[in-house]
């Protein structure tokens, strides 16, 4: 885990009503091995948010600060070619309800989420429609000093005075 990984996973834990399996692995075909089973990825996190109502909300959390965002947009590209697999998947290893939501959630600086945005209209599932919404959380509106680590849910994270919002759905 490298250091913004653990500060997304520290500020996703901050909120009380969230719970966070880091390094989860997503394999689309069960066997003991998943190098050996086919198309597997490992999240970055998992995070299932008990407070989001009417049902709680699955969160698939990827990080990255790589300036192109390559590895980032390739992995969401996969998702969206796989996204009924990736769905079994959870629900049939991390033992999801079939009707908790289930949607990725991007942390990237803020200064690449024009970039980030710019490429997800190319993400289209199998009928031509987003396969999936996306949350984006600016890497800047997590740092440890910017909310309560006892619980963040009151703090003003998603305020923003440079025209990108710290987070916002997509």
């Amino acid at each position: 885990m490298d250091y913004h990984q653990g500060v997304v996973v520290e500020y996703l834990r901050a909120d009380r009503s969230v719970f966070v399996n880091t390094e989860c692995c997503i394999q689309l075909n069960p066997k003991d091995n998943p190098d050996t089973s086919g198309p597997h990825w490992y999240c970055d996190a998992v995070a299932i948010d008990f407070g989001s109502k009417p049902t709680p909300a699955v969160f698939l959390c990827e990080i990255s600060y790589e300036e192109k965002l390559g590895a980032l947009i390739d992995r969401l590209k996969k998702w969206t070619a796989n996204w009924p697999g990736v769905l079994a998947a959870l629900r049939r290893d991390c033992c999801l309800p079939d009707d908790w939501p289930v949607r990725p959630w991007l942390f990237v600086p803020k200064v690449f989420v024009p970039r980030l945005l710019e490429k997800l209209p190319s993400m289209r599932g199998t009928d031509g429609s987003p396969a999936f919404g996306l949350r984006v959380t600016t890497l800047e509106s997590v740092q440890p000093w910017l909310y309560h680590a006892w619980n963040h849910r009151d703090c003003n994270t998603d305020k923003s005075d440079s025209g990108i919002p710290r987070e916002m759905w997509v």
